[in-house]
């Protein structure tokens, strides 16, 4: 194992898209770095994501954060030297509840103001745009034709290639063992490979991140809870293109995954774990009857298997970006709570701003952790793809 540098500018704690997007854009702006992963980078959720990205959400910012991603991805290959397979097969969204309606114009309403093509459409039309789908019982759709999907590992590699270009270095298979402070300043961090003196840390572990925050006395409100996708065989007539398609309110939701689909939907959260094991037991007979309703094609097609992996989760399904007030260059940005892979590219630029004392282009006031102490919850996200 190589060692450890005696001191440096930032510590980053977690090598998914979160962690190596801050390294890469920190490193770039001059900081010296030490990125640090307990495992291999990417192995977290990163590594268990479906890859859309998306600027149809239901707020301001996450608006604007989506479209910083998708303009980032566009152009990834590009300026990284790295293929991600980026694919603007768009996203659809099933409306199966009249009541709900009037939210979703409201939505596109907002997206619509900030560039965002999105529109509703008529059951016949969504039909047409995701040919598998049986559009019973849907009363309309929300079409939002920008909108992407990539491989989350490969952006993983680009962002880690380009932030050790910059002089960042990035180790795995160190874990975070203690986070060291004076008062409200930050000493070092203790590893499993040792000491290293540093005064700013970036906690980026995802999942694991109300554990980081317990090392440096900062409460995070992360849960990690499980979340499932099965796979199934070949389709028969698959379209080229297929749109994340998501039924709502039910969340259901399935993409192309080579010849076949990705298939998955929430069946609540039960309780926060870090069990990873794929375990179908009641919850696939579940997916079954709704993939048989909406998407009867993968009837003929079975299951050719399935994984589970983590959801890092607050309590109003939105992230939290911002520097804590109680320890002073303890900088967060986690709880995605599924969004992860695509926010990437903005939360970088957020993080290297709010390191270097700048004013970032994106207003994220309302991100701040301290909106769980009080009335300042921003409005909550669809915990989905």
């Amino acid at each position: 194992m190589e060692s450890l540098p005696e001191r440096t500018g930032v510590v980053v704690i977690g090598g998914g898209i979160i962690g190596v997007a801050c390294a890469y854009r920190l490193a770039a702006a001059g900081v010296p770095v030490l990125l640090l992963e307990r495992d291999i980078l990417g192995a977290g959720s990163t590594a268990k994501a479906a890859g859309g990205i998306r600027s149809s959400f239901t707020t301001r910012v996450n608006i604007e954060i989506g479209l910083r991603g998708l303009a980032e991805y566009a152009s990834f290959a590009e300026t990284y030297g790295t293929e991600i397979d980026f694919r603007r097969d768009g996203y659809l969204y099933l409306v199966t509840d009249p009541a709900d309606l009037p939210e979703f114009e409201r939505c596109a309403e907002l997206q619509n103001s900030y560039g965002v093509r999105s529109r509703l459409v008529e059951p016949a039309e969504a039909r047409r745009l995701s040919p598998l789908i049986d559009t019973e019982g849907v009363v309309a759709a929300l079409w939002s034709p920008d909108d992407a999907k990539a491989t989350p590992d490969s952006a993983v590699q680009g962002y880690a290639r380009a932030a050790r270009a910059h002089g960042a270095v990035l180790r795995t298979g160190v874990e975070v063992v203690g986070i060291e402070r004076d008062g409200d300043e930050i000493t070092g961090v203790r590893t499993s490979a040792g000491f290293v003196r540093t005064d700013a840390v970036v906690c980026a572990a995802g999942a694991w991140s109300g554990r980081i925050g317990e090392l440096a006395g900062v409460d995070l409100p992360v849960r990690p809870f499980r979340r499932q996708v099965v796979f199934t065989g070949p389709v028969a007539d698959l379209p080229g293109r297929v749109p994340l398609t998501i039924e709502m309110p039910s969340a259901f939701y399935f993409h192309r995954e080579g010849a076949g689909l990705a298939m998955s939907f929430c069946d609540g959260d039960g309780d926060p774990g870090f069990d990873t094991r794929y375990q179908p037991g009641e919850w696939l007979p579940k997916l079954a009857e709704i993939a048989a309703r909406r998407v009867p094609a993968v009837l003929d097609a079975g299951i050719r298997g399935g994984w589970a992996g983590l959801y890092e989760v607050t309590p109003d399904r939105n992230q939290i970006v911002g520097e804590s007030v109680h320890l002073s260059r303890f900088f967060y940005a986690t709880g995605f709570s599924g969004h992860g892979f695509q926010m990437g590219p903005a939360v970088g630029e957020l993080v290297r701003d709010l390191y270097l004392g700048r004013v970032p282009e994106i207003d994220i006031s309302g991100l701040d952790v301290r909106r769980f102490a009080g009335d300042r919850a921003v409005t909550r996200e669809h915990n989905i793809v």
